[in-house]
């Protein structure tokens, strides 16, 4: 089992940037990949960035170029960094950690972009 913890939201104009954090509750060294989802309001939670215990990285294409995910184990912290933040990625994001035993989420931080 492992516990989530996301920070770092808050409210940024377009243009701006963010990092958010997730805190695990254990070593993250050996799960099997961690990302970052978001879900804006009346839509369903998208992916937004993950990446593997082997450090392989996906994004969703409406983030390429803008967002890296990262992580640092012994820290057992995973980190979004966000730069050029449109309205459009206003949302709850969601920190997510996918292990044998199953899926964890973390309670989300709000990101607000205003134009």
């Amino acid at each position: 089992q492992v516990q989530l913890v996301e920070s770092g939201g808050g409210l940024v104009q377009a243009g701006g940037s963010l990092r958010l954090s997730c805190a695990a509750s254990r070593s993250i060294f050996s799960i099997n990949a961690m990302g970052w989802y978001r879900q804006a309001p009346g839509k369903q939670r998208e992916l937004v960035a993950t990446i593997t215990k082997g450090g392989s990285t996906n994004y969703a294409d409406s983030v390429k170029g803008r967002f890296t995910i990262s992580r640092d184990n012994p820290k057992n912290t995973v980190y979004l960094q966000m730069n050029s933040l449109k309205p459009e990625d206003t949302a709850v994001y969601y920190c997510n950690a996918v292990t044998y035993r199953g899926d964890y989420w973390g309670q989300g931080t709000q990101v607000t972009v205003s134009t």
